[in-house]
């Protein structure tokens, strides 16, 4: 097993734990879903995906669809994905994934909580490359031999595939998001979730009190409603 299953152990409880907030974080890729691609799940495959992590969350039925509705308004926010790049207390390397309808407003809050803990936000480029961006997908186990399935796969994209719990995990690079999307699709795997994951090329070790500044600089970026994801290579 190799890097993204690590990664994926380590944070595996600590993601999206505030249910508000994993709502709120999927009504805005809802939006951005439907506003690049249209409202219908069939021809919109970043929708397709959308729902199916709606769903994996347990988010009600009724809350999505009406989300999906709502996003096809002209009257409706429209957020725009962001990246921003810094590095937190103690030289550890931080990419913050916001979501905005007011790039002004987060870019000022995100340098105020780098700030107030020691830390920098940095210019693009400058932590990003530290880090690989993979895509993944957690697939509904059946039997399957993992061997035959990611040599099936590979051709696709997949670069490690692996048992999680009942089901199997499938990463690939980002860019081939869209490939094993569909290879899975018509093989007809059942989808659970998927998304996209930056995963520390390496980690920094630090003691106790270090963890703790760091830390503190996290709980406050991921305390904004507009940011999305957290990745950094505290180890």
């Amino acid at each position: 097993m190799g890097r993204a299953f690590e990664f994926r152990k380590a944070r595996k409880f600590k993601r999206w734990d505030k249910m508000a907030k994993t709502f709120s974080r999927l009504g805005k890729d809802i939006v951005i879903a439907v506003k690049a691609g249209g409202a219908d799940p069939e021809a919109n495959s970043a929708l397709r995906a959308v729902i199916q992590n709606c769903r994996a969350a347990n988010m009600p039925k009724a809350n999505w669809e009406k989300a999906i509705k709502n996003a096809s308004s002209k009257d409706t926010t429209d957020y725009k994905p962001v990246v921003f790049e810094g590095y937190g207390p103690h030289g550890i390397a931080v990419i913050v994934e916001a979501a905005t309808d007011n790039n002004q407003r987060t870019v000022a809050n995100v340098r105020s909580y780098f700030n107030k803990c020691n830390g920098s936000l940095g210019t693009s480029g400058s932590v990003v490359f530290m880090f690989d961006h993979t895509c993944h997908f957690k697939i509904k186990g059946g039997g399957q031999d993992l061997e035959e399935l990611e040599l099936e796969l590979i051709d696709f994209g997949a670069e490690e595939v692996f048992a999680d719990e009942e089901d199997i995990m499938i990463y690939g690079s980002f860019e081939n998001f869209g490939s094993l999307q569909s290879a899975l699709e018509e093989r007809s795997f059942e989808i659970i979730s998927s998304g996209f994951e930056r995963i520390p090329q390496q980690t920094k070790t630090l003691g106790d009190d270090q963890v703790a500044d760091v830390e503190k600089l996290l709980e406050k970026i991921e305390d904004d409603d507009d940011v999305q994801n957290v990745y950094h290579n505290m180890g």
